[in-house]
C-alpha cells in the first residue's frame, strides 16, 4: 500500500511539472486603506441585509407584489458600488423609518435597472437588453 502511494504521488508531482503549472505561491501585505475598505463593504453589506430582514420592511415588499425572499437574494447579488448606495440612503433614512417609502424607490429602480441589463430577473414585466 505504502509503494502505491508512492507511486501515485510520483504521478502527480510528474504530471504537474509536465503540464507547466507553476508550483509556486505569492504572498505580499495588505495595506491598511485595502483592509479598512474591505471591512467598511462588509459593514455596508451587513447593513443591507439587516434592514431587508426588518418585518416593517418585509411587509411593504409583499404588499407591493415583491417576495421579500427573492428582493432579499437580488440585494445581495448587488455590487459594491449599489450597496453603497443603499446603504447611504438607510443612513439618510429618518429613525423612525417614515422615508421607508423613499428607500423602496431607490429599491424599486436598482433592481429594475439590473432586470433590465439581464443581471437579475425580479420583475416580469421586463425585458432584458441582452
Amino acid at each position: 500500500m505504502h509503494c502505491f502511494k508512492r507511486l501515485i504521488a510520483s504521478v502527480l508531482i510528474a504530471s504537474t511539472t509536465l503540464m507547466g503549472l507553476p508550483l509556486t505561491a505569492h504572498a505580499g501585505l495588505v495595506g491598511t486603506e485595502e483592509a479598512l475598505t474591505s471591512t467598511a463593504a462588509a459593514a455596508e453589506r451587513e447593513k443591507v441585509d439587516a434592514f431587508m430582514q426588518r418585518e416593517d420592511v418585509r411587509a411593504a415588499l409583499q404588499s407591493r407584489g415583491v417576495s421579500p425572499e427573492a428582493a432579499t437574494e437580488r440585494v445581495r447579488a448587488l455590487s459594491q458600488d449599489e450597496v453603497s448606495q443603499l446603504a447611504l440612503h438607510i443612513d439618510q433614512a429618518p429613525a423612525a423609518g417614515a422615508d421607508v417609502l423613499g428607500f423602496f424607490l431607490v429599491l424599486f429602480v436598482v433592481l429594475l435597472i439590473t432586470d433590465v441589463l439581464g443581471l437579475t430577473k425580479v420583475f416580469p414585466f421586463t425585458r432584458t437588453m441582452r
